[in-house]
């Protein structure tokens, strides 16, 4: 698969101090819009659970596609941030950097963000709000608890006797959904998850104003009770029928564990994202490809300063060592 994609590791940002891996088509391959980001799941690094975001990010280029997987500040190779942003805010502004560097470096204008978990929340609380922005590939994002949701996991969690055991302890989901509602009905004050679902709420809703494509995958055993329709019973006042797509894997945990399921997400995401696809015309391709390759894929012959890195056995570069302020620091190779 080697000649069918090649890589940059790039430090990137204001001081240099965020890294990522540019996955790039080989130059006979016409380059396609939108360019793909992959963002961060938690403190899991750019290579993805089970290494999911390398191979999906190789597939896409192979087909012509740019994708940029990056640490967030302070996870993996890229360095903390200086500044006293919150954790929230701090992951919009490195995705900022992240799109204001394909932007300077490879001419994007479009671009699909691809998250799991706690990165599809952060794509959904950033997509909205840039204009780069045309989708959202959201893998097991929060979603609300519903009715239907607790009589699936009372159903499921009460044949098992540990269940039994935290419920007459006053412990596990049900009580703190419980005390919290009743915190909220005697206090007065609106409860910490209902603030939480009306925020989520209002994403989807600025996502729709925005028009953006949006795939949603939800799985089956990362929560017993989630069900396929649990977004749209849990907002029913946005109009999410008709505008999203959503896939339910039943037999998936949060991380995508199994091979086989890894396999048909991959498919999915690939083929989602090949459908929105557009290869620019002769003369566009002319002057975006070389302007592509020269500027991404050329940037080391050009003067560009490059890294001291090294790859390990599986393709992983190390730290590098006295790293200086600069616009972007590149490196060719295969990496992780």
């Amino acid at each position: 698969m080697m000649d069918t994609f090649n890589e940059l590791a790039v430090h990137f940002g204001r001081s240099a101090s965020l890294m990522g891996i540019l996955s790039r088509p080989p130059a006979e391959t016409p380059v396609r819009r939108p360019a793909v980001v992959i963002l961060n799941t938690g403190i899991a690094h750019r290579v993805g659970h089970h290494r999911m975001y390398v191979k999906m990010a190789r597939e896409l280029a192979a087909l012509g596609h740019l994708v940029f997987r990056f640490d967030f500040s302070g996870i993996g190779d890229s360095a903390p941030r200086r500044d006293t942003l919150d954790p929230t805010e701090a992951h919009k502004a490195d995705v900022l950097e992240a799109l204001d560097w394909l932007t300077a470096s490879c001419n994007v204008n479009e671009v699909v963000l691809i998250g799991l978990c706690a990165g599809a929340e952060i794509a959904l609380g950033y997509g909205h709000s840039d204009k780069r922005v045309i989708g959202l590939v959201l893998l097991d994002p929060e979603i609300p608890h519903t009715a239907r949701f607790y009589v699936r996991y009372l159903r499921r969690r009460l044949t098992e006797l540990r269940s039994w055991r935290s419920f007459v302890r006053r412990r596990g989901l049900i009580w703190e959904q419980l005390s919290d509602r009743a915190r909220s009905a005697f206090g007065g004050a609106t409860s910490q998850s209902a603030k939480a679902d009306n925020e989520l709420e209002q994403l989807y809703v600025k996502s729709y104003q925005r028009k953006l494509n949006v795939l949603i995958v939800i799985t089956g055993k990362a929560l017993e009770g989630r069900y396929r329709n649990q977004l749209f019973d849990a907002f029913p006042n946005v109009p999410l029928k008709g505008w999203v797509s959503v896939e339910y894997y039943k037999d998936a945990d949060h991380t995508f564990t199994s091979g086989e399921i890894r396999g048909a997400l991959q498919k999915l995401v690939v083929g989602w994202i090949k459908a929105l696809s557009v290869t620019p015309a002769p003369s566009q391709i002319l002057l975006e490809g070389d302007d592509i390759r020269s500027r991404c894929g050329q940037a080391g012959k050009r003067g560009i300063e490059t890294l001291g890195i090294t790859e390990s056995e599986v393709g992983l570069p190390s730290r590098p060592v006295g790293n200086r302020p600069h616009d972007s620091q590149l490196q060719q190779g295969r990496f992780d």
